[in-house]
């Protein structure tokens, strides 16, 4: 028999319904299962495997500079659900975003090549949090974030609500999966391309999702972190 296709509504953090992605209902529901029960194995083993190195790195940040070793912030995740992302804090504790929010805006307009998201020589990052961002290591308490269904092992970075609003109607097709820690723009370049080759990408994978995409993106992330290649 003929799967019939099932059509996915995006919803982003603006309330439009983006462009739907039209999917096989029965390959698309073993597919997400299949995910999800992958995540959680994978999210859970590492959480507890990384232990010792998370209690490392959350001593070292308090000792680097006050506040607390943990960053929380919104982001937007599938269909323009809200959630709170957590990270390792590589800023101090007292900044705002107001520079972040100017600085992508015009990255939006010319699409630049640049360290994505990062306002360069930005000085609200720390001497702890410059070295974090470099090994990708305040990546990892969005094991946690994966635990919680918020983001997947593999899919788009999960972008921040402020963003949201400069998106052109082909960009929302990124909202139809779930972010993920890793994705097809950290595997292709990552701050060597510009922010739209970063939206390109994840419309790209949001279109051709399956598990061997999603397999192969993690393996070719294991040499791009411990290389660094592409870090900024």
């Amino acid at each position: 028999m003929a799967t019939e296709p099932m059509t996915l509504p995006v919803v982003t953090a603006m309330g439009s319904v983006a462009q739907p992605l039209d999917r096989p209902a029965q390959s698309d529901a073993l597919y997400l299962f299949l995910k999800r029960a992958f995540d959680i194995l994978v999210a859970a083993a590492m959480i507890v495997a990384l232990l010792p190195v998370i209690l490392i790195i959350g001593i070292a940040i308090h000792l680097d500079s006050p506040g607390p070793c943990f960053y929380r912030g919104e982001r937007v995740g599938r269909f323009g659900r809200r959630f709170r992302v957590v990270k390792f804090r590589s800023m101090r504790a007292d900044s705002d975003n107001a520079a972040h929010a100017a600085f992508l805006h015009q990255l939006m307009q010319d699409g630049t090549t640049c360290a994505i998201y990062k306002v360069p020589s930005d000085p609200r990052v720390t001497r702890m949090g410059k070295f974090l961002r470099r090994t990708s290591l305040d990546e990892l308490p969005q094991l946690w974030n994966v635990l919680c269904g918020d983001m997947s092992l593999v899919g788009p970075r999960p972008d921040v609500p402020y963003a949201i609003a400069d998106y052109a109607p082909w960009m929302q097709r990124r909202l139809a999966v779930t972010p993920g820690v890793t994705g097809l723009w950290q595997v292709s370049g990552r701050s060597r391309l510009s922010l739209l080759d970063m939206y390109r990408l994840d419309v790209e994978y949001a279109e051709h999702a399956s598990l061997a995409l999603d397999l192969s993106i993690l393996f070719k992330t294991i040499p791009v972190v411990l290389t660094r290649d592409g870090a900024a």
